[in-house]
């Protein structure tokens, strides 16, 4: 099946695409909305501009959409510029567990008669962050807003230690894990798709009292051994 791919560069649409690409998929295109409102219901805002990097590395043409972010718009926004896509039979997004975003997604893929792909909808957050690491993913936190989540979050890499902090902080904070509650945002510098790696060049960390941003500058290509 030939496909399109939600994505904004963080460890779930990419892991999405990954486990698409195994099921025996082809990936035709990598769809970035880019929205000018910070708190968009639907899309990453932070760093998605960066995600031109990522698509070089994994060498899939990349589609970038310009939006508002006005709630419900921004759905339409989408929508518009998968009719624009020629030859794709379905779309695949990386939602875990919003019920908003999947129902919208679903409502785009019906009006379009495409076959809504959702690899990691209801998976377990542990499980599924687990998964990532030991597939070799290098995954970076770039945004928090949550409490628990302070500022040495913004840059960390979500390794095992990370992993095992994030289940103490759920444990006594609530928080979503996999942060699909909105708690934090992420970027992906190396998984199993990319031909050579990232390393962030230069960056800045923006804190605003309860929470922050990691906004990358500037990445690196590095060859992979």
């Amino acid at each position: 099946m030939r496909v399109a791919a939600l994505f904004s560069g963080g460890k779930d649409s990419t892991y999405a695409i990954y486990k698409t690409l195994l099921e025996g998929n082809s990936v035709e295109y990598l769809v970035t909305v880019i929205t000018h409102n910070p708190d968009s219901w639907m899309f990453h805002r932070i760093n998605v501009e960066m995600t031109r990097h990522q698509a070089d590395v994994v060498g899939i043409k990349q589609v970038m959409v310009p939006s508002m972010g006005i709630k419900e718009e921004e759905v339409e926004d989408l929508k518009n510029a998968l009719e624009g896509l020629s030859g794709i039979d379905g779309l695949v997004s990386g939602v875990i567990a919003s019920r908003y975003q999947k129902s919208r997604i679903e409502k785009i893929c019906n009006e379009l008669g495409l076959k809504c792909i959702m690899p990691l909808w209801g998976m377990e957050p542990e499980r599924l962050l687990r998964e990532q690491c030991a597939l070799g993913f290098e995954i970076i936190v770039t945004s928090v807003s949550a409490e628990g989540l302070d500022k040495s979050w913004l840059g960390r890499k979500l390794d095992l230690a990370a992993i095992e902090e994030l289940c103490r902080l759920s444990e006594r904070f609530g928080i979503n894990i996999c942060f699909e509650g909105g708690e934090g945002e992420t970027f992906v510098l190396d998984c199993p798709l990319f031909k050579k790696k990232l390393r962030v060049k230069e960056a800045i960390k923006k804190w605003f009292g309860s929470g922050g941003v990691y906004e990358i500058l500037s990445l690196d290509y590095v060859s992979k051994v």
